[in-house]
């Protein structure tokens, strides 16, 4: 058991299979890719497993992946045909499944273990650049089909103990997903508009005021251009449940992405190790 307390996580997780999509030059993924490495390091040697919250993961209340070793889910269309070949063998962890089973249960949440989900690129797309070496078990959580983000900040308070076993709990979205703006560089306004209103909210905002805004967060400016299904959203919910009082930091921050979208990713919770590119990403 690690003595660290582990931060949580929302992670930006971008579009489609991009590690696997690389360009030379132009390559519009250089930021984020940077940032997840730069995960890996202010975590250091503290993480023991993930449990990740995917957003390409919906059910009827919080299943979980219990296989001990998870298939690959291609849950994209239109991408190279590699892309579906891709493998990321990373182990589950059945017994850490169990856990957070019962640990939902004890709380009155609705939850059950799934054994044939793979990994979604919700998930693999996070931790390749992060874990290539594919060693870290990783046990996914899915996000509850009615979007109701006090239940989904409720379950992130019931995990918050697996923080101090060595747990990396992250919440897999993107800070904001039309996807059609996205492709056609129509959201520049409203994607700063919006994670304006998220830097405010998750890191400047007291404890008590981040959580009042997250389960109002259809009041934000452009709430819903930049969410019109809240998908890659919900699992922040989460990540900041189980971040308890701890502050935010922002983490990753593109205002170009894709050459018009503002991103950003967050961390609640002193890094394990501290890095210089905080205060810069801040």
């Amino acid at each position: 058991m690690t003595k660290a307390q582990l931060p949580t996580y929302f992670l930006s997780h971008g579009g489609g299979p991009w590690p696997w999509l690389r360009r030379p030059t132009g390559d519009p993924y250089i930021q984020l890719e940077q940032s997840l490495i730069g995960v890996r390091r202010e975590l250091g040697e503290a993480p023991r497993a993930v449990l990740m919250v995917s957003g390409h993961w919906e059910a009827d209340g919080f299943m979980l992946s219990s296989a001990a070793r998870p298939t690959m889910l291609y849950d994209y269309g239109g991408f190279p045909e590699h892309t579906y070949r891709i493998q990321y063998n990373a182990p589950g962890d059945p017994e850490l499944a169990e856990q957070v089973r019962d640990m939902l249960d004890h709380g009155g949440v609705r939850t059950g273990l799934d054994p044939i989900r793979g990994y979604d690129h919700g998930t693999f797309t996070l931790m390749y650049p992060m874990y290539p070496e594919a060693e870290m078990p990783v046990v996914q959580l899915s996000i509850d089909a009615r979007y109701d983000p006090a239940e989904h900040i409720r379950v992130g308070e019931l995990l918050a103990p697996l923080r101090d076993e060595g747990v990396l709990i992250i919440g897999s979205g993107f800070s904001f997903h039309d996807t059609r703006s996205i492709r056609n560089g129509a959201g520049a306004a409203d994607s700063a508009a919006f994670d304006e209103w998220l830097m405010k909210t998750l890191v400047t905002s007291s404890p008590e005021q981040r959580r009042e805004g997250l389960l109002h967060w259809e009041t934000a400016p452009s709430a819903r251009a930049a969410h019109p299904q809240e998908d890659h959203l919900i699992p922040l919910m989460v990540a900041v449940g189980a971040a308890g009082t701890d502050a935010g930091a922002r983490v990753y921050y593109e205002r170009d992405f894709m050459g018009a979208i503002t991103t950003s990713s967050y961390r609640f919770g002193p890094a394990v190790v501290p890095q210089e590119r905080e205060a810069a990403a801040s």
